[in-house]
């Protein structure tokens, strides 16, 4: 009896010393606990960012607004950009209304403009130069002798209707260049009209239904005093477009 009360004793003193052990070991399993949790979390919050940077960026991309393609069979210019253009650059208005055949006349005209100006200007300077020479009575100024004849010579028989030959060709060369000016002002105004103009009616609708109507018509005649005068036949001409 007594041996078994002692057994049952010491079961029960090495329970209550396991538990003890157990719960003086319980703060240190309950940090490492935490600290594994804590790391878990850690990778497994850098697995989902890892895992959704492919997802974002697809989003994005798929988001992002794809521009359209310029329909070329529908686009019409701006009249205010193709003035502006042409007042920049002579012939960019044509180019901004894709009337590219029309170039070579704006150039053209430009061209003709400042060869005419050139050579108008430059016979002006050799005319007034001989004028010059001429009135000054000096022999070594002569260049008035490469505007004559071979064998021609100015004496004092000839000399004055020579001096109003020099003053002639001079002030009609002058007006000539002047002219030439002007018409290169002028081919410039008109690309610019021309540019915007072209592309104001870009828009108007001309309709291919084109078709004149003539049918007889009564017309009133409210001046006639005669009732019989008061109404007379006419023509009616309609022209539908």
């Amino acid at each position: 009896m007594h041996r078994s009360l002692f057994i049952f004793l010491m079961m029960v003193t090495g329970t209550c010393a396991m538990a003890q052990t157990d719960s003086k070991a319980t703060p240190v399993d309950s940090i490492d606990v935490l600290m594994a949790r804590i790391d878990s979390l850690t990778r497994a919050d850098s697995v989902m960012t890892i895992e959704e940077e492919p997802v974002s960026s697809v989003l994005i991309d798929s988001t992002r607004i794809v521009k359209p393609k310029r329909d070329w069979n529908t686009w019409r210019p701006d009249p205010k950009r193709a003035l502006w253009l042409a007042l920049v650059l002579p012939g960019a208005g044509q180019i901004y209304n894709r009337k590219y055949w029309k170039l070579p006349i704006i150039y053209g005209g430009f061209i003709g403009c400042i060869y005419a100006l050139t050579w108008n200007n430059m016979m002006y300077k050799d005319y007034s130069q001989a004028y010059l020479d001429l009135m000054d009575n000096d022999p070594g100024t002569a260049s008035y002798n490469k505007f004559l004849h071979l064998g021609v010579e100015i004496n004092s028989t000839n000399e004055e209707r020579y001096k109003e030959i020099f003053k002639n060709r001079k002030d009609k060369y002058r007006r000539w260049r002047d002219l030439s000016i002007f018409v290169m002002i002028g081919v410039y105004a008109l690309s610019v009209i021309d540019a915007y103009v072209d592309a104001e009616l870009s828009a108007f609708d001309i309709s291919k239904d084109l078709s004149l109507k003539v049918e007889p018509t009564v017309i009133p005649n409210h001046g006639g005093g005669n009732p019989l005068q008061a109404q007379s036949l006419g023509v009616n001409c309609k022209l539908n477009f």
